[in-house]
């Protein structure tokens, strides 16, 4: 598999705008000659889909819930970046760029990282033009904070719903093109296959979630705008149907799947309360701004934070990391946690928790104003903890939250198979192997709204496109491999719950594979997946049949490609013999306990390629050179 990454040449600052004028334009005309088909409608999907309509494609887009509005952007809290510099505090474009490609730890493409640092002061006018609304000053001023790894106040917010707040604006928009006719809404139907005819990505396979009926979708061109695969570890922040099938699917027909186990863990989690437990609840770290994180001193201190006192507490963050403090990125926030609850420091039921206190925000600002800026996120921590974080500390931990792999794309977002584009989540991204906060909310709006639209219409006008239909025998044989593939999940009649192997297979990718990694532990985790998969194959239970609404045979399949899925994670994660970012392998650290790089050997995406059933993936790697930024170890002290 040959990667071209189809960076444009010239100066960093001039690439895009370069790139935009050479590409082929589709006339005005002929746009409505052309189908495209969005799979997704969170942030990515729903610009995505309204932009195409609005310059005169014809677009149908499914998504798996019952609205659009349900997808898992809304869960996204605390804010979107941009390099508008309103605060006056030293932002530009090259800053947002550098703190992006040294918060990734230069595991990201350079060329991308600016182009998204330069449409991001655009994202803010599209979204208060659509009637987004930001948090604004008495004078009715936009106004920012800080988030982790950044030193200045570029992140836009609407109070701690900002992800759903921009969802809603997506969706206005896409939702005026359905009205208008342009846009083909599909909602409760899953995506289970991509059909690729002649070595180009022409259609999908679809499940109505409703009645179990398989349809085929045809068109010219294919957009994945998916989201992550979080669930795998099952615990995760993610919501539970966020899932890895879509992805995956296209993985099996010929597209890269990238950098798979850069998975980012977020500091800022409540903990894990019990068994029964299906999912986690992230607190926002904008929270970080006003609460200090903290720990007793002591090993074993088990009383109310209350009863101790300052001299006897260790605000970690702020004594290892003083120029940063709690704002340190999430990579090396969640590290720090984990270091000192293993340390026998930490609080709550198990000791796997950290403080993250408000006590000196209240007293120096007043309740009043922490609960403007923080109200309904204080009122779900305390709905789900019945504890109240006004009066007494935030209790948080680690969780898998985001990933930052996803399937391979060049630089004008498709992957490699043609005319098959990934955005958003969905693709490897423009994170390498740590996202900053508030970057999630910019790259999938940079995608959808201002990317794509360009780049999908020079695909188009250099393409000829025969008439296929459903009697291809490309578009028979994807039919008949989802419908196979269902009736083997039916036929298997075990005795073990679908959850039940999901769960075994989470903790086993978060002993293995989660925050801290090794080569024994991952070789464990990959000689335990296969088996865990045969067994699965021969024990599950997947309850009803497929000719109506079933649950169970969603979360089944969804399960399958995950147990597929994970065994690539682990070998990802040891083919990756260094520590950078999210992704640390404790035999690669410095004395002090610190990541340690190999740029000589691993500045790379890795970018692996199916082949076959019964055949270990290919490892391609497409080389990253950083000629803006100058390759450098991560300091935040």
């Amino acid at each position: 598999m040959e990667l071209k990454a189809n960076v444009p040449d010239g100066s960093l600052e001039k690439k895009w705008d370069r790139h935009r004028f050479e590409l082929k334009l589709v006339n005005p005309a002929n746009k409505r000659k052309y189908r495209i088909l969005v799979v997704g409608t969170g942030l990515a999907g729903a610009s995505a889909a309204a932009t195409l309509a609005e310059l005169g494609y014809e677009v149908e887009v499914f998504c798996f819930q019952d609205s659009p509005r349900r997808a898992h952007s809304i869960a996204a809290q605390g804010g979107i970046n941009a390099a508008k510099n309103y605060a006056n505090d030293g932002d530009s474009i090259w800053r947002l760029f550098y703190d992006t490609v040294k918060g990734g730890d230069f595991r990201s493409r350079e060329a991308n990282v600016y182009r998204l640092a330069q449409i991001s002061v655009h994202i803010i006018d599209q979204c208060v033009a659509q009637g987004v609304p930001f948090a604004r000053e008495y004078g009715g001023q936009l106004v920012t904070r800080s988030f982790g790894g950044t030193q200045v106040a570029r992140t836009f917010y609407a109070r701690g719903q900002t992800g759903q707040q921009l969802l809603l604006g997506a969706y206005q928009a896409m939702m005026r093109q359905v009205g208008a006719g342009k846009v083909r809404l599909r909602p409760r139907s899953e995506m289970l296959d991509l059909v690729v005819v002649d070595g180009r990505a022409r259609g999908l396979v679809v499940r109505d979630l409703v009645s179990g009926e398989l349809s085929v979708a045809l068109g010219d061109a294919v957009v994945l705008a998916t989201g992550g695969y979080g669930n795998l570890f099952y615990l995760s922040t993610n919501a539970k149907g966020s899932n890895v099938t879509a992805i995956w699917r296209a993985y099996k027909r010929g597209a890269a799947f990238g950098n798979p186990c850069f998975t980012q863990i977020h500091p800022t989690c409540i903990p894990v309360s019990g068994e029964y437990q299906s999912k986690l609840t992230l607190m926002s770290e904008s929270l970080r701004n006003d609460g200090r994180i903290w720990v007793p001193q002591r090993q074993g201190d088990a009383r109310p934070p209350s009863q101790i006192p300052e001299n006897e507490r260790d605000y970690y963050l702020e004594r290892m990391y003083p120029s940063f403090g709690n704002l340190v990125p999430r990579d090396i926030a969640s590290r720090a946690a984990k270091k000192v609850c293993d340390e026998g420091r930490g609080v709550g039921p198990g000791g796997l928790g950290v403080y993250l206190d408000f006590a000196d925000a209240i007293r120096r600002l007043g309740e009043n104003v922490i609960r403007d800026k923080y109200g309904n996120l204080f009122e779900m921590y305390e709905r789900i903890t019945d504890e109240n974080p006004y009066q007494a500390p935030m209790r948080i931990y680690p969780a898998v939250h985001y990933t930052m792999g996803g399937l391979w794309v060049d630089y004008n977002l498709m992957s490699t198979v043609p005319g098959l584009y990934v955005i958003g989540e969905a693709n490897f991204s423009d994170h390498g192997a740590n996202r900053l906060g508030a970057s999630a909310l910019m790259q999938g709006l940079a995608d959808g709204y201002f990317i794509l639209p360009y780049t999908i219409g020079d695909y188009l006008a250099r393409s000829r496109f025969e008439k296929i239909g459903p009697d291809r025998p490309e578009v028979r044989q994807a039919r008949t491999d989802a419908e196979t593939r269902i009736q083997r999940l039916l036929s298997v009649n075990g005795k073990r719950s679908v959850d039940s192997f999901h769960r075994e297979l989470g903790r086993l990718m978060w002993d293995d594979c989660g925050m801290s990694r090794n080569e024994k532990g991952l070789q464990r985790a990959l000689s335990r997946i296969p088996a865990l998969r045969e067994e699965f194959w021969r024990d599950v239970r997947v309850l009803g049949e497929n000719e109506q609404l079933n649950q169970s045979l969603e979360k089944a399949g969804r399960v399958a490609d995950f147990l597929e899925f994970g065994e690539l994670v682990c070998r990802d994660a040891l083919e990756r013999r260094e520590s950078c970012g999210g992704h640390f392998r404790e035999e690669y650290q410095t004395p002090e306990g610190d990541p340690m790089r190999d740029d000589a050997n691993l500045c790379h995406v890795a970018a692996w390629e199916y082949a076959g059933e019964d055949s270990p993936p290919k490892l391609n790697k497409e080389p990253l050179t950083f000629e803006s930024v100058h390759l450098a170890q991560r300091s935040y002290q």
